[in-house]
C-alpha cells in the first residue's frame, strides 16, 4: 500500500508540473485502463531492482530508470488488447474481466 501511495504522489506531481489533466474512468472498469496494467508492470520491475526504493526520491529514480528501458511490446500489447477488453467488459456488464 505504501508503494502505491508513493507512486500516486509522484504521478500527481508529474501531471501537475506538466499541466496534464487526469482522465476520468468509470469506477467499475479498472480493467479498461491500460495505465493500471502499466503501473503493475513498472511496480514489479522497481520492486525487483537490486535495492528496492526506501524513499520517495529513490522510488522516483527507480521508476524513471525502469520506464526508460520499457520494452515497446509491453505498451503495444496493452494498447492492442483494448478492443478485446472492452468487448469482454460489455459482456460481463462492467464486472471484472481476466486482465
Amino acid at each position: 500500500m505504501i508503494m502505491h501511495d508513493l507512486r500516486a504522489r509522484i504521478v500527481e506531481e508529474y501531471l501537475e508540473d506538466h499541466g496534464l489533466e487526469r482522465m476520468e474512468w468509470p469506477a467499475r472498469s479498472p480493467d479498461l485502463n491500460p495505465i493500471e496494467h502499466l503501473w503493475d508492470y513498472l511496480g514489479r520491475e522497481v520492486a525487483a531492482l537490486n535495492s528496492p526504493p526506501r524513499s520517495l526520491h529513490e522510488l522516483k529514480q527507480g521508476l524513471l530508470c525502469v520506464r526508460s528501458s520499457l520494452p515497446i511490446p509491453v505498451s503495444d500489447n496493452l494498447i492492442n488488447s483494448m478492443g478485446n477488453r472492452c468487448r469482454q467488459c460489455i459482456q460481463v456488464r462492467g464486472g471484472h474481466i481476466p486482465y
